[in-house]
C-alpha cells in the first residue's frame, strides 16, 4: 500500500538538509580560512619586488680621523657609520636607493657607487639614487684612498647581497613628528644673521615608508625622511662643557642612531635606511652662543624622537585599515636632467632626479636646499603623488638657497656658489622630471598660450646656458 506523501513533512526535511549542508560548508571554510590566515601575517600581492642590505663603512683607522662639516679630529668610535642598499624591480624597470652616513654624495663617489652597483646587479645606473644624510661627523671621500676604495666596494656587495633576497612586496606609507629642529636664520633690521629662530619656516614631519612581504609584522625595509641638519656633535662655544671644541668621536649623528632605534624595534631584521630633506637652514635646537655642542643626552633625544616616530607609523601601517589602502601595483619610472645653473664665478652643473614607485614621487636636488624649497615642490604636486624631495643627493654643489634669502643675505646664501635666479630653474625642471615619471600630463601637445610661453621661455633658458 502507497502512504500518501505529506508535502509539509517533505518541505522540512529538504530545510533540514540545506541548513545542515549549511553549517558544513561554513565549518570547512572556517576551518580553511583558518589555516589560511594567521595572526601576524597578511596578503601581499604585488608586482614589485625588493631587497635591502645595510653595510659598515666605519673606516678602519679612526685615531687622529680629520672630520668634514665642522672640522675637527676624532680618535674614538661612538657608533659606526653604516651605508644602507635598497634594490626595486617592477618586472620592467629595476631601481636601487643607496643612503650613506656621510656629509655628502660627492660627485666622484656617485659615479663610482653606480658603475659598481650597475657591474654587480644590472641595475642601470641613472637608475640609481644615491643620496648621504649630510652627517658631520664623518670624513671626506678620496676615490684613491683605502677607505674611498673600500666604501665602493662595500657598496657594490651590498647591492649584490640586496639584489639576492628580492621578494613581493607591498608599501605601506605613514607620517609623525619630531620635536629636535629649528630655523637658525633671523632677519633682524633687514639682515639674517645666525640665531636659533623658533618662529622661521621650519618642517618637522617624518615620512616613513615600509617595504612588507607579509610574512610577519617585520618590514623587509624601512625609508624614513626628516629635515634637519645632523650637525649635534659639531664646535660648542665656551660654556658648551664637556666638549667645547666639539665631539671628539666618530658618530653617524640623529640619523645613525634612529635607525638603530628603529632596527632594535624590529630586533635586528629590517633594513632601516634615512633620506635628508630639505635641511639647508635647519639645524638642532641646541640653545648657546650661538648654540652648543650636543652630549649624550642630547643624542639620545633626537634619535629616540626620530626613531620612535617612525617605530609609531610603522606600527600604524600594518593595522587592517590601513592594510586594505594598499595597492597591489607599483610602477617604477626613474628620470634626471643635467642642468646648468648660474653662479658666482661661471655655470655650475647639476643633476636633478625624479623617480616614482607606485604613487610615491622622490624628487632629489645635489646639495644643501633651504626648508622652502620641500614646500615649495610638495604644494606643485601633492594632488598628484605623495612627494617626498630628497636633498644631498647624487652630487654636491652646496647650499642652494631660495631668491629671497639673497635680498636679506645670511650664512646659505653669502655662501652659496649660486646666483639667486637658480632657483626658479631648478623648480622649473623638477617640475618637468615630476610629469614626465607621473605621466599623467603632457605639456608638450598643449597648445594654451601659457603652455607655449612658458616653453619659449625654457628654450631661450636653455640656449643662455649653453652659450
Amino acid at each position: 500500500m502507497t502512504v500518501p506523501r505529506n508535502p509539509e513533512i517533505g518541505g522540512a526535511m529538504i530545510l533540514r538538509d540545506m541548513l545542515l549542508a549549511c553549517v558544513i560548508t561554513s565549518a570547512v571554510l572556517s576551518v580553511s580560512h583558518a589555516a589560511e590566515v594567521q595572526d601576524g601575517t597578511f596578503a601581499a600581492p604585488s608586482n614589485l619586488n625588493a631587497g635591502a642590505a645595510k653595510v659598515d663603512i666605519t673606516p678602519d683607522v679612526t685615531a687622529g680621523l680629520p672630520i668634514v662639516g665642522h672640522r675637527r679630529t676624532v680618535f674614538e668610535i661612538r657608533d659606526p657609520l653604516r651605508a644602507g642598499v635598497l634594490v626595486l624591480d617592477d618586472g620592467e624597470t629595476k631601481a636601487a636607493i643607496v643612503t650613506l652616513d656621510t656629509i655628502g654624495a660627492w660627485d666622484e663617489m656617485v659615479v663610482l657607487a653606480r658603475e659598481r652597483i650597475e657591474n654587480l646587479t644590472g641595475i642601470p645606473a641613472a637608475n640609481i639614487m644615491v643620496t648621504a644624510s649630510h652627517n658631520h661627523s664623518g670624513p671626506g671621500f678620496d676615490a684613491e684612498s683605502d677607505w674611498g676604495k673600500s666604501l665602493i666596494d662595500k657598496l657594490g656587495i651590498a647591492a649584490k647581497e640586496a639584489t639576492g633576497t628580492q621578494r613581493p612586496v607591498t608599501i605601506g606609507y605613514g607620517e609623525d613628528r619630531i620635536g629636535f629642529g629649528i630655523n637658525r636664520r633671523k632677519v633682524i633690521d633687514g639682515r639674517a644673521v645666525v640665531r636659533l629662530n623658533p618662529d622661521g619656516l621650519n618642517d618637522q614631519r617624518v615620512k616613513v615608508l615600509r617595504f612588507d612581504d607579509g610574512k610577519s609584522l617585520t618590514p623587509l625595509a624601512v625609508v624614513m625622511h626628516a629635515v634637519c641638519h645632523p650637525c649635534f656633535f659639531t664646535w660648542g662655544d665656551k660654556g658648551s662643557l664637556p666638549y667645547p671644541k666639539g665631539y671628539p668621536k666618530l658618530s653617524a649623528d640623529f640619523p645613525g642612531e634612529a635607525q638603530s632605534f628603529v632596527e632594535m624595534c624590529y630586533g635586528g631584521k629590517t633594513s632601516a635606511m634615512f633620506l635628508q630633506g630639505c635641511a639647508g637652514d635647519i639645524r638642532p635646537n641646541l640653545p648657546g652662543y650661538p648654540y652648543r655642542c650636543a652630549d649624550e643626552a642630547d643624542i639620545q633625544w633626537a634619535g629616540r624622537d626620530l626613531g620612535s616616530a617612525v617605530v609609531r607609523s610603522l606600527a600604524r601601517e600594518v593595522t587592517r585599515e590601513r592594510l586594505v589602502e594598499r595597492g597591489s601595483y607599483y610602477a617604477i619610472r626613474v628620470a634626471s636632467t643635467k642642468v646648468s645653473l648660474p653662479g658666482k664665478t661661471g655655470r655650475i652643473e647639476a643633476e636633478l632626479q625624479a623617480m616614482k614607485i607606485g604613487p610615491y614621487l622622490l624628487l632629489t636636488m645635489p646639495g644643501e636646499p633651504m626648508v622652502e624649497y620641500g614646500f615649495k615642490l610638495e604644494n606643485a604636486i601633492e594632488d598628484r603623488a605623495i612627494p617626498i624631495i630628497v636633498g644631498y643627493a647624487n652630487g654636491n654643489i652646496g647650499y642652494i638657497a631660495t631668491e629671497t634669502a639673497y635680498e636679506v643675505g645670511g650664512y646659505e646664501p653669502n655662501t652659496s656658489k649660486l646666483l639667486p635666479e637658480a632657483e626658479t630653474i631648478i623648480l622649473d625642471e623638477l617640475s618637468r622630471l615630476a610629469d614626465r615619471v607621473i605621466g599623467d600630463v603632457f605639456e608638450s601637445f598643449s597648445k594654451h598660450p601659457k603652455d607655449v610661453k612658458r616653453r619659449e621661455e625654457l628654450e631661450k633658458k636653455k640656449a643662455a646656458g649653453t652659450r
